[in-house]
């Protein structure tokens, strides 16, 4: 499978994309492109990771807006103020992956949105995917279940390796600390820091908002697509990108009173896995 398009997203929000808190990309039109792109960073004139749009919904009022923020990432006040008024059609995606080097590609003259790309683009960023058959899940969240957008539909069941134990030094890693999850984490879409969050490097703590965000980010490994990148949320003392930990919940069968454990797996690396409460451990 080849890519052959791109889509400019500007600053912030193919950063959303990428880091896994964003899945719907507003626009002022709908579209009748399904399927893999790549995601070219304005300005920068390259293939910055690839996407695959699976749907576009109906344009949505400024309440809609406001209430589906999660999705989209614009805020309140921008909503509001008009200046995002033509952009309300929610282009929904999946299966977001980053780069590891951005590809240079070829701006033709006349493209706005969709860009075609040539062929040596495409190939180089097959080559850095290794083809996308085997890409089966998203490190972004998908929206709540319904039997269109079922992210069941849409993850594959990695093969559950032997059990970790709840305590100690599991293989390659490091344990840093483990805590029960709640339904209210279920719900959303968060796993509680706070007994271990010190063990954490300062420079990978920031605010409690994206404008103090901090100097590094940490990579977490979630055992389903492609590792997150994220700093930590201070105030909150939780992985500020959360989009990946619905998909991590769903890919377990999460339920209350399971633990996570987190595993740091080298320099600003942490690899998370799910202990069933039953005593059954999955990854």
């Amino acid at each position: 499978m080849t890519i052959t398009k791109g889509l400019i997203i500007a600053d912030p929000w193919i950063g959303y994309i990428l880091d896994g808190t964003k899945i719907w990309e507003m626009r002022s039109v709908s579209a009748s492109h399904r399927g893999w792109f790549g995601l070219i960073r304005k300005g920068s004139g390259a293939v910055h990771g690839v996407a695959r749009l699976i749907d576009v919904g109906a344009p949505l009022s400024p309440e809609e807006m406001v209430a589906t923020f999660e999705r989209h990432r614009i805020p309140e006040s921008m909503i509001r103020s008009g200046e995002v008024a033509k952009w309300n059609t929610p282009w929904k995606l999946a299966d977001v992956q980053r780069l590891d080097t951005p590809v240079p590609y070829r701006h033709r003259s006349g493209a706005v949105t969709w860009v075609e790309l040539d062929k040596d683009v495409s190939e180089a960023i097959t080559r850095q995917i290794g083809g996308l058959s085997h890409v089966s899940v998203s490190s972004v969240a998908l929206p709540p279940q319904t039997p269109q957008n079922s992210t069941a539909s849409q993850v594959k069941r990695m093969p559950v390796p032997s059990s970790v134990p709840a305590s100690g030094t599991a293989a390659n890693g490091r344990l840093i600390g483990q805590v029960e999850i709640t339904q209210g984490n279920i719900d959303n879409n968060h796993i509680y820091l706070r007994s271990f969050f010190d063990r954490f490097p300062e420079d990978a703590i920031g605010g409690s908002n994206r404008q103090e965000k901090a100097a590094r980010d940490v990579t977490v490994d979630w055992g389903g697509g492609a590792p997150v990148r994220t700093d930590l949320d201070g105030s909150k003392r939780f992985f500020r990108a959360r989009g990946w930990i619905r998909n991590f919940f769903e890919l377990n069968d999460a339920a209350p009173g399971d633990r996570v454990i987190l595993e740091e797996t080298g320099p600003y690396a942490y690899r998370v896995r799910l202990a069933k409460s039953g005593g059954a451990h999955a990854a």
